[in-house]
């Protein structure tokens, strides 16, 4: 098998994500290492385009055209196509070297920047998350300028919770290498079938591990080729006879919770399940498919999604499985970001590849003006970009673009725009964006209040979290999903792999008390509206039905519930 291509010889290709990730741990080192903020920020802005980008960056550098792209010089070209064909480059490797390695556990605490991180080296020697936590507990961060007694706290509650998440992966992370690894091992003649499983098929927000599951004629020899392939050590292979595959498949995506709960009904119907087979009597009941092993214990097949052991097989015993939202479902998209603001395309590109995916409408929701580093809309720009949004919705006609705003929920609840401007648009989305440290009365008061403003459709992101990088919000969420429900505010699930929030169990609770979902992509790019599936996977975990969607309704129906 020769190698991908724009790939390493014999292994998974980078996927754009990855590259983008690799460019992000470049400037958070540059930063670190004490250079200039504009090189930083190249590497940031350039991870950004990258993640964006609607093709494999690796097809661009085969094809000469990098230095097309905006901002990418020679010196950025260089070490992207150096990360496409190695899967490392050596500026990388040097900083690697320079920096040492815990810095970067020491930014994944909360309120850890690349500058307090410097600070806390500097001075205090920190170099890892073990000398941050000795530190704080001896009472020397509050020594420090712009730290104190709180950011000491805070920091040391930081790292506990950088602890708890231990080596956990994000699915953002987890799933590309997964699926990129399977799709490569699948095009080997000896693998008859390949699928990634665990937490990785049920769309867990982080896993453990990432496993696929492979068969074919001789499964030594499928072996034989994943090791060929130099996976990275984070995927794990697991290989079974092809008769055995459909009831492995069931076993390895499941939680092992839910596996015991087949197992339980099993043994209720006179039947022995275990890792080898279904049993009756002794002899082997032969299973055809995933679906077919649970006709053998008559249930409905139960989604990967549910797999979880929180009442699934219940509910399939007694019939109550929901019909889940599918991504047929979803008629437009509710939070999207254009060149307006800090997006990549334009308004008329935006609508193109929306109304390609199937959809009625698309609503721009660019960011407001208190996000200065976003170029946030004024009152001047925002109410340009409406009219310039009215002739392009002539032009567009049945496909619809919605007028619409992310507007910043400022410290005191206070919206960025005036009422005024907000009552000419379609959709308005309120989200916070900055002072996340608020003590949890006060975010909550500031989300309240908001919520109490009848402009506010959505709230946007409302944890604030990125999986794996930034705690959520210090918030009473029970207060925030009572006030939801008492005055029709939606609450937004953010399909962006590294948010998915709110996530599925949120999302549940919200359902069940009555608050309206919508599913938003937050896509700052074209590509990026395909988030969307992330964004169904995890309303499928929450149980969602296409009716507890809002965006599963058509555009006028959303419109009009405010007389707008």
């Amino acid at each position: 098998m020769g190698p991908a291509p724009g790939g390493r010889q014999g292994l998974t290709p980078l996927s754009n994500l990855e590259i983008a990730l690799l460019l992000d741990e470049i400037g958070d080192l540059v930063e670190l290492a004490g250079d200039e903020g504009f090189k930083t920020r190249a590497y940031r802005r350039a991870a950004r385009l990258i993640q964006g980008l609607d093709e494999p960056v690796g097809r661009l550098v085969d094809e000469g055209r990098l230095r097309a792209l905006p901002g990418i010089g020679q010196a950025l070209e260089a070490k992207i196509t150096e990360l496409v064909r190695t899967g490392t480059c050596r500026y990388l490797e040097d900083l690697r070297q320079q920096i040492p390695p815990g810095l970067r556990q020491v930014m994944a605490v909360s309120g850890v920047g690349p500058r307090t991180a410097i600070l806390l080296h500097r001075e205090l020697g920190v170099a890892d998350l073990e000398g941050l936590e000795a530190a704080a507990r001896a009472g020397r961060l509050r020594e420090l300028p712009r730290l104190g007694p709180r950011r000491e706290e805070a920091i040391l509650d930081g790292v506990a919770r950088v602890r708890a998440r231990g080596g956990l992966i994000p699915l953002a992370v987890a799933r590309p290498l997964a699926l990129g690894v399977a799709r490569v091992l699948g095009e080997d003649p000896a693998v008859a079938r390949v699928e990634a499983v665990g937490g990785v098929r049920r769309w867990c927000e982080v896993v453990e591990r990432v496993v696929l599951l492979a068969t074919g004629p001789d499964p030594g020899r499928v072996g034989e080729v994943f090791r060929a392939l130099g996976a990275p050590r984070t995927v794990e292979l697991e290989v079974v006879d092809e008769r055995e595959f459909p009831l492995a498949l069931v076993r390895l995506t499941g939680s092992d919770g839910h596996w015991r709960r087949l197992q339980e009904r099993a043994r209720g119907l006179g039947l022995d399940l275990d890792g080898r087979g279904l049993c009756r009597g002794g002899q082997r009941v032969e299973i055809a498919g995933e679906d077919d092993l649970y006709r053998q214990l008559g249930l409905p097949a139960v989604p990967p999604e549910l797999r979880e052991d929180d009442g699934e097989v219940e509910a399939a015993l007694a019939g109550t499985l929901p019909r889940l939202v599918e991504a047929g479902d979803i008629r437009g998209d509710l939070h999207a970001h254009t060149d307006w603001s800090d997006g990549q395309a334009s308004l008329e590109r935006m609508a193109a590849v929306a109304r390609d995916r199937g959809y009625g409408y698309l609503a721009v929701t660019d960011h407001s003006r208190s996000l200065a580093m976003a170029r946030g809309l004024d009152e001047n720009r925002l109410r340009q970009q409406v009219e310039a949004i009215a002739v392009l919705n002539r032009e567009l006609a049945p496909f619809r673009l919605l007028t619409g705003i992310e507007v910043d929920i400022l410290a005191d609840g206070s919206l960025d725009l005036p009422d005024s401007v907000l009552a000419e648009l379609d959709v308005v989305v309120a989200s916070v964006h900055s002072r996340f440290r608020l003590d949890r009365q006060a975010m909550t008061a500031r989300f309240l209040r908001a919520m109490e403003n009848p402009r506010v459709d959505c709230i946007g992101h409302l944890t604030g979290r990125l999986i794996g990088e930034r705690d959520p919000y210090e918030l009473d969420l029970d207060a925030v999903l009572e006030a939801c429900a008492r005055t029709g505010t939606w609450l937004e699930i953010n399909a962006s792999p590294h948010r998915l929030d709110v996530g599925g169990q949120l999302a549940r609770e919200a359902r069940e008390r009555g608050v309206g979902l919508a599913l938003g992509t937050d896509a700052h790019a074209p590509v990026c509206l395909e988030d969307m599936a992330w964004g169904v996977a995890t309303a499928r975990r929450a149980w969602l039905r296409p009716e507890d969607i809002v965006n599963s309704r058509p555009w006028q129906d959303l419109v009009d519930r405010r007389g707008r």
